[in-house]
């Protein structure tokens, strides 16, 4: 079968390489088991890049990335490059380039418990197990690109910092929109979360959900929240809750506390998302919420299930192939289920593996689930 699922990889630093060779892995068995080819080329971005070249994302790349159906991104970041005399010599610089010049607006999160982790959350094992929440965050808007923003010396010695929350009723609507949809493929509800009570920029956010709620997905059944109780609410009964849309600044803070209800972050994948063109195809980037992990790279400890994950959501949403995500999904369950644990979910009873024999038992597990 020829290749024409454009596929780029952009490993990134710390453990990214490490991580994204199992993605790797799991390509080379699809092509061989299930016939199904991807033309993936490779990049730099973040330190990587800028020991090359000087710039956390080159146009090069930037290139190869808008000709891709989909980026794989592991990592980016470390001590090597904290504190640069250039603000947009940072790692992160060119993750963010990436989203921007992307378009990727919206952030999807899945906080998801698998049975076998239950335990390694801090919440209680009647509160979190089942746990299956989508959050979607707003992710090119906002307060963390809102202007003016800056810091600037006052007349009277003093310093100040000024950042800027905006919205506009698209930006606004197309997110909720991603929300929507994705609501009706699973329990068909959506809490959207937002400070309407003291602020405009919420208020406005309320308004519009709700206008868009009425003229195309009245069948969804719609709940406003103010965000700082949903952040309570997460904590007391996360169940109650099915897909949950809000702002960049509280998306970044919730998806985050979701994260860490599961017990690991390196169980969690993200996925973000552009507007649909007219063939319904979208820019999108895949990668694991955890980071670069320095202390361990090259050590072959760091757990790829997120990068795995977050594969299987790329093979969801960017190429239509539900069934073999659901496979691939299923095949780090069973992994889980059997025992196997990399350092950063190790329990009491359970077989601690590497990096390369985690990925070694899901290539066995997921060999079980198409024989």
């Amino acid at each position: 079968m020829p290749a024409n699922k454009k596929l780029l990889f952009l490993p990134g630093d710390g453990i990214g390489p490490e991580v994204m060779r199992q993605v790797r892995r799991v390509i080379d068995w699809m092509d061989r088991k299930r016939k199904v080819t991807f033309d993936v080329t490779e990049g730099l971005v973040g330190g990587a890049a800028i020991d090359a070249h000087g710039t956390p994302l080159t146009d090069a790349t930037l290139a190869d990335a808008l000709a891709a159906d989909a980026v794989m991104l592991g990592a980016v970041g470390g001590p090597k490059w904290d504190n640069p005399s250039d603000y947009m010599k940072r790692p992160e610089a060119g993750l963010l380039r990436l989203r921007k010049e992307l378009g990727l607006f919206a952030n999807l999160r899945p906080a998801t418990v698998f049975d076998a982790l239950v335990d390694a959350s801090t919440l209680k094992p009647e509160i979190i197990k089942g746990l299956d929440i989508m959050i979607v965050r707003e992710l090119t808007g906002g307060v963390y690109f809102g202007e003016p923003r800056g810091i600037e010396d006052l007349p009277n010695g003093e310093r100040r910092g000024v950042n800027t929350q905006v919205y506009t009723t698209s930006e606004i609507r197309r997110v909720a929109s991603v929300a929507f949809e994705l609501a009706r493929k699973r329990s068909n509800k959506v809490h959207s979360m937002e400070k309407a009570n003291v602020m405009e920029s919420g208020l406005l956010w309320r308004q519009e959900v709700t206008k868009l709620h009425q003229e195309q997905y009245s069948d969804v059944t719609l709940e406003h929240m103010y965000a700082d109780n949903g952040a309570m609410q997460l904590l007391k009964n996360p169940k109650q809750f099915d897909v949950i849309v809000t702002d960049n600044l509280f998306g970044d803070i919730l998806s985050d506390e979701a994260a860490m209800m599961t017990g690991s972050l390196g169980m969690l994948p993200s996925a973000s998302l552009g507007a649909a063109d007219a063939n319904g195809n979208r820019k999108a980037l895949y990668e694991p919420v955890h980071g670069s992990a320095p202390d361990i790279a090259g050590k072959d400890l760091a757990n790829p299930c997120a990068t795995l994950l977050s594969f299987a959501m790329a093979l969801r949403y960017s190429f239509n192939l539900d069934d073999d995500a659901k496979t691939l999904e299923k095949a780090v369950q069973n992994v889980l289920a059997g025992g196997m644990r990399t350092a950063d979910i190790m329990a009491p009873g359970m077989a601690r593996c590497s990096t390369t024999v985690m990925g070694d038992s899901i290539l066995r597990e997921l060999d079980k689930l198409s024989s």
